[in-house]
């Protein structure tokens, strides 16, 4: 029985020993395990892709973080790396932030500024030969929008047809054309008589489309609704948050991050604010009869 005993303790030590001589994960940040940030297509690919590449260079020169980042392929997609563990942090659109929040995936830390202003307005836009004149007149018609869970891009223009009495869902034929850039581009060929993105996607095609102010004309413009940002998902280390955050705001302030964080996101500034900034909208989607798990 002793004889058992001493074996059975210096298999314990034995196993305590090999346990301890295991190396610890690596740190998170580093090339072993890099922090992934997920982007959603809010406008071309290559652009979104290439700004967000030269942000994480800048975040590696000004804290030593390596971050990785990729592009989604839908709004969709981006909030599920979030909750799945695929990326720790993400710079959502404004629903899909909602979305990942309410989930209890992700929070903001930071919500951008366009313009300066930390809101935006939606539109609803027709080509000038489809004859729309107000948001009544889309019965019938085609209609581009983003994406189906784009704020600016879907979900405000389908709750503002439903104020004017057109059912998003049965009076329009709506083609998501996956980037406010397209959903523009495919009202200003004729491909919809009508669409909608954030004011005023327009320019984002204007150098190569001079005249698309001309053809493509503005219906109606929405209430001011929350930016979109940046979140960090729920289990981040609060310290290499705040690195982050500090570190972003810092970048944007330089011509080169600015530069970068325009061609991602057209972004101009960062402001902190945690999740309580978009209870206002939320009480909107409330008061339409709207919840987030409908969208």
């Amino acid at each position: 029985m002793k004889k058992f005993s001493l074996v059975l303790t210096i298999l314990i030590v034995a196993l305590l020993i090999v346990a301890g001589c295991q190396p610890a994960a690596p740190e998170l940040g580093t090339e072993e395990n890099p922090i992934k940030w997920v982007f959603v297509p809010s406008g071309e690919m290559e652009s979104v892709s290439a700004g967000a590449e030269a942000v994480a260079d800048m975040i590696f020169k000004e804290t030593g973080l390596v971050v990785q980042t990729f592009v989604a392929t839908d709004y969709t997609a981006a909030i599920e790396a979030e909750c799945s563990g695929q990326a720790q942090m993400g710079s959502l659109a404004t629903f899909a932030a909602i979305t990942a929040a309410d989930r209890d995936c992700a929070y903001p830390a930071l919500v951008a500024t366009r313009y300066g202003s930390p809101t935006y307005t939606g539109q609803i836009i027709a080509n000038v030969d489809s004859g729309i004149k107000s948001i009544a007149d889309l019965k019938g018609k085609t209609f581009c929008a983003t994406d189906e869970t784009s704020t600016s891009g879907w979900i405000i223009p389908s709750i503002m047809m439903r104020a004017a009495g057109v059912d998003p869902k049965k009076d329009v034929e709506v083609t998501f054309a996956g980037s406010h850039d397209a959903a523009v581009l495919g009202v200003y060929n004729g491909d919809c008589d009508a669409g909608a993105s954030f004011v005023d996607a327009r320019t984002s095609v204007e150098d190569e489309f001079p005249d698309v102010m001309d053809k493509v004309l503005q219906v109606e413009i929405s209430m001011e609704i929350p930016n979109d940002g940046v979140q960090f998902v729920k289990d981040f280390p609060e310290e290499t948050k705040n690195i982050l955050v500090d570190a972003l705001i810092k970048i944007i302030g330089t011509e080169e991050g600015k530069a970068a964080m325009d061609a991602a996101y057209e972004w101009d500034g960062l402001e902190k604010h945690d999740n309580t900034f978009y209870d206002a909208f939320r009480q909107l989607l409330d008061s339409a009869g709207v919840t987030a798990e409908d969208l």
